[in-house]
């Protein structure tokens, strides 16, 4: 009886999701961060679990033997802010953090309100970022 990860990658449409994104703001947004992370990600967007948004994969396996699947990058737009996902562990991510605007950050995400408060060249720096680490870590990415 294993650990089962919740957030696999499926065939959801991507679009039909972000269609479903009550605010219109949040919406736009959402589209916004769609081309932002397709653009310097080069990966097609892809479902994962019921709520995020990924680029590319990578296979994780932990000291204590866990492993699984997850997106290099990803975000999802919720109802109260917008989270935003990039490697952990990485030591220029909190730098990069320092430059990208109002935030707040938690192990794993970045929770942004929208856009404007952000700087989008320092988004795309920690994309391309978090990409070219997990890589380095999880050669096999």
């Amino acid at each position: 009886m294993g650990y089962e990860l919740k957030t696999k990658q499926n065939d959801r449409s991507v679009i039909e999701f972000i269609e479903e994104v009550e605010s219109e703001k949040k919406k736009e947004d959402a589209y916004r961060l769609l081309d932002i992370f397709t653009e310097t990600s080069g990966y097609e967007a892809k479902m994962w679990g019921t709520s995020i948004i990924g680029f590319g994969s990578y296979h994780y396996k932990y000291p204590t033997g866990h492993e699984g699947d997850a997106p290099l990058v990803g975000f999802s737009p919720r109802k109260v802010r917008h989270s935003l996902y990039f490697a952990t562990g990485d030591e220029k991510r909190a730098e990069l953090l320092e430059q990208l605007g109002k935030h707040k950050s938690g192990k794993a995400c970045v929770y942004v309100n929208k856009l404007e408060d952000i700087d989008t060249d320092v988004l795309k720096e920690l994309i391309r970022q978090s990409i070219t680490f997990l890589k380095q870590t999880y050669p096999d990415a």
